[in-house]
């Protein structure tokens, strides 16, 4: 299913008035987490390549790099792109003076967002979203000050990122939230027992990182042998070697129904997050235009109830094993220091 066959539908986010198109592209491995940086210049051929494919939600955060991948976006966004888009960045996680922490308090929620608009070179972010929450700081007061950004048109809309429902409802009742990010896929569905009835009780639009189980529900344990020395995925607990066997027995039953379908197991994988409603939008992120060209196809996989059905069995929260977030215990002192940072966003 080639890009060019594959209409783009649009949908709408929240109850506010944000619209985006039905998948997005995550940014985030263009820059940081998943290996060394790739080029600016193939990168931002890439986002154009998105755009012109009609794929115009474009996700990142300040600190992805830190702050490189928003300078990278900023750059593909000129000459008329910006127009065209709609794009999120997120803040929340601070590195200043060598400590890292999460922060929700006023003055930092303004300074975040005035670096961020410098750094995409922008006039106003369409979505912001608290990247993770400040327990310290009442979400009431986080969200009074992101509602301050709001007014003065600095930002659009306000989103949460790996929020809980009671502090979704809480930050709600402040300013109207639009959207709501979290990890769901085929194999991380905690989020369907609280959060996900909570959006939509409150007309919140979700949005869907990692859709792709970080890229292993595209080829499976390939995935972990080919990982670089300075990609994170290696200490995630599903990766780790007394998890990935059982793991890849998952993958391989997707797969074979993938080929039942004549689709790849990518594009089953997204089909099924489609399938979870017209709110939802996932935003698979890849560094290489053929990925995304097979990403966007998913958007024409239709599934059946009883495909649906069988693929929840497979791939139920009992079935995977391995924690979906970041295990420090097995990894080396080395790797800690390269990966600095990862403590914050994936604890």
């Amino acid at each position: 299913m080639a890009a060019s066959t594959t209409t783009v539908r649009r949908i709408k986010l929240g109850s506010q008035g944000l619209e985006v198109t039905a998948q997005g592209l995550g940014c985030m491995g263009m820059s940081a987490f998943y290996g060394p940086p790739k080029s600016d210049p193939d990168m931002i051929a890439l986002i154009h390549h998105a755009v012109g494919s009609g794929v115009t939600f474009l996700d990142t955060s300040d600190v992805y790099g830190p702050h490189t991948n928003e300078i990278l976006l900023g750059k593909a966004l000129k000459g008329g792109v910006r127009q065209k888009v709609e794009l999120a960045t997120k803040f929340g996680i601070s590195f200043a003076d060598g400590k890292r922490e999460i922060r929700g308090d006023p003055a930092y929620v303004r300074a975040a967002c005035e670096a961020s608009l410098k750094r995409l070179d922008i006039d106003c972010i369409d979505l912001y979203y608290q990247h993770r929450i400040d327990t310290r700081v009442p979400i009431e007061v986080t969200i009074g000050e992101l509602k301050k950004l709001v007014e003065e048109g600095k930002i659009k809309y306000i989103g949460l990122s790996e929020a809980s429902a009671s502090t979704i409802r809480r930050a709600h009742a402040v300013h109207p939230i639009t959207a709501v990010q979290l990890e769901w896929s085929l194999w991380s569905r905690d989020v369907e027992a609280e959060i996900i009835p909570t959006c939509r009780e409150l007309g919140i639009g979700i949005v869907a990182y990692s859709p792709l189980g970080r890229g292993f529900l595209s080829v499976g344990s390939k995935l972990v042998e080919n990982l670089s020395k300075d990609d994170f995925r290696q200490y995630l607990p599903r990766f780790r070697p007394e998890n990935l066997a059982h793991n890849t027995k998952l993958f391989d039953r997707v797969n074979e129904i993938a080929q039942r379908k004549g689709c790849t197991p990518s594009q089953l994988a997204l089909a099924w997050v489609h399938h979870q409603g017209d709110d939802v939008c996932p935003i698979p992120g890849t560094t290489k235009i053929e990925n995304f060209n097979q990403n966007i196809g998913a958007l024409s996989v239709k599934l059946t109830p009883e495909e649906m059905a069988e693929l929840e069995s497979i791939a139920s929260a009992d079935n995977v094993k391995g924690g979906r977030t970041l295990s420090f215990c097995n990894a080396p002192f080395a790797a800690l220091d390269q990966l600095d940072g990862l403590r914050s966003l994936y604890l």
